[in-house]
């Protein structure tokens, strides 16, 4: 049985936002509307503080790093683009490497993930990151048993010097359902405006959820480590994911939240 509406919730919803929040969800669902309507003001309000955050690192010359890997369609780019649509896009990269080039093979593996480092005053988000090699590179046979325990013994001391240097380190897994993913790569699927999102990976994920699972639990006993944990969003939910996923960033990094922006 529904809830009977409050004063409150026919105020929001008779308003420009809470209409189209109304007709936009199919079917029609008034919960679902009022739902998003909070999502929606608790995401500016998050904005605003990412904003002051970015100011603070640009004033005291701060470099920020944040590293998002997850499942397939576990919503690491809409996440992202929540966290950069309201701050400066000057002081600011999202980091997404293509298959690295016959070159950059022969490099040491971190190499070309330094290069995208940030300089004074930058955030720069990857989505995916070095930890590729943790667990879609070896279930895909994209590199050996001795490049991915090579990987494995060098990571934590490779963050343990991002740190050491003074750059801020945020590691971020997004973690969703099996059912939930087969459920979304049938929609991205449907939908002619994000069928290029739909790669010869995900096309497998399914049949190699079990194979990712193992890669993942080792990944994690391994570096979630106390200098620089993971911290694991759950992501069915892609609004609350995003609000978890900005809410955790803020309480990771110690900027001013006095500051005037």
């Amino acid at each position: 049985m529904a809830r009977k509406l409050t004063a409150s919730d026919i105020k929001q919803l008779n308003t420009k936002k809470g209409l189209v929040a109304l007709i936009d969800k199919e079917p029609l669902s008034v919960e679902k509307a009022l739902r998003y309507i909070k999502y929606e003001k608790n995401l500016k309000k998050l904005q605003v503080e990412l904003i002051r955050l970015q100011t603070w690192a640009i004033k005291n010359e701060e470099r920020i790093i944040i590293v998002f890997q997850g499942r397939d369609a576990a919503g690491k780019g809409g996440a992202i683009r929540r966290i950069t649509e309201r701050i400066n896009p000057r002081h600011m990269r999202i980091v997404a490497l293509p298959k690295p080039t016959k070159d950059e093979q022969s490099q040491w593996y971190f190499q070309r993930y330094v290069e995208q480092f940030p300089k004074a005053g930058e955030m720069v988000l990857f989505d995916r990151s070095w930890y590729n090699r943790a667990v879609v590179e070896p279930v895909n046979g994209f590199c050996t048993q001795e490049e991915y325990e090579i990987f494995m013994n060098q990571v934590n001391d490779f963050e343990r010097m991002i740190l050491e240097s003074g750059i801020h380190l945020v590691k971020i897994y997004m973690s969703i359902s099996k059912k939930e993913q087969a459920k979304r790569f049938a929609e991205i699927k449907e939908d002619p405006l994000k069928q290029w999102k739909m790669t010869k990976l995900d096309e497998r994920a399914q049949a190699l959820w079990d194979q990712y699972t193992e890669y993942k639990n080792a990944m994690f006993e391994k570096t979630n480590t106390e200098i620089s944990p993971w911290k694991i969003i759950r992501a069915n939910r892609k609004t609350e994911a995003r609000i978890n996923v900005i809410n955790h960033i803020l309480k990771s990094i110690p900027y001013d939240k006095t500051l005037e922006i």
